[in-house]
């Protein structure tokens, strides 16, 4: 029997999601708590990488079970899971879906803070925003929108066989000492969010011009800086399928 687990997770402990020798990552942990619940060892296959210290508020995998399960895996998984990990469901499936392959879009949310917050520093990035011209930025991340090769937004570009990626939605929302960017897109590259928060951060206080982001989007041409936005701030937020599209969970900074 095939399932979808449903979960959120805190990246800050973490090497991210997928499993690595001598490090501890989210699909270990997971995949250690199910095997002493069910008693036999077993892989869960992710929708998709996040990096180290990258939060997922909504993540799905699946796994297939020998047997029906025959009481709440939800409650007994939740138990044995550290608190930094959570799974919301078990969502039986056909066999024949795949949490990576078959996802639609994704979303993701990066989160800054404008006043220095020890209690949040985990979950949102610091950064002065009474410095940062917003309208400006908006208007950079409004050129994002449509099918772009990013290839010099991306950490590795050679290592994928194409870089085009088709960005269906941007979102920025500035409330008072707070800036939420999200952005929903058919894929990601490695690094491309972080590489794009970064540079219109840059924009957004003088560093780069519109122009050289804009260049970068339609040619290509390699950006002045190698500005990455720090993990922290950075988290999948929704997964879309065509049989399945969950509301994302809530996540209060």
């Amino acid at each position: 029997m095939k399932y979808f687990l449903h979960l959120s997770y805190k990246g800050t402990h973490y090497r991210g999601w997928q499993r690595q020798e001598n490090v501890i990552s989210i699909q270990e942990a997971l995949e250690q708590n199910l095997s002493k619940m069910l008693g036999y060892s077993l892989p869960c296959i992710g929708c998709g990488r996040t990096d180290a210290g990258v939060h997922a508020s909504q993540y799905f995998c699946h796994i297939t079970l020998k047997d029906p399960l025959t009481y709440d895996p939800v409650f007994r998984i939740n138990k044995m899971l550290p608190n930094d990990i959570v799974v919301h469901e078990f969502l039986e499936m056909p066999k024949e879906a795949h949490t990576q392959y078959d996802a639609l879009e994704r979303t993701y949310t990066y989160r800054i803070h404008g006043k220095p917050n020890p209690f949040i520093d985990d979950l949102s990035t610091y950064v002065p925003l009474d410095a940062i011209d917003i309208e400006k930025l908006r208007l950079a991340a409004s050129y994002l929108k449509g099918t772009h090769d990013f290839r010099a937004f991306c950490k590795q570009p050679d290592v994928y066989k194409t870089t085009d990626c088709r960005i269906s939605k941007v979102t920025i929302t500035y409330l008072p000492q707070q800036f939420i960017f999200t952005i929903t897109a058919n894929r990601f590259l490695r690094g491309m969010v972080r590489l794009i928060v970064g540079n219109l951060l840059e924009i957004g206080n003088g560093k780069l011009t519109i122009e050289q982001f804009r260049s970068a989007l339609d040619h290509q041409q390699p950006l002045p800086y190698f500005r990455m936005a720090y993990p922290q701030g950075l988290y999948l937020s929704k997964v879309s399928y065509p049989y399945l599209d969950i509301p994302t969970k809530e996540v209060n900074t």
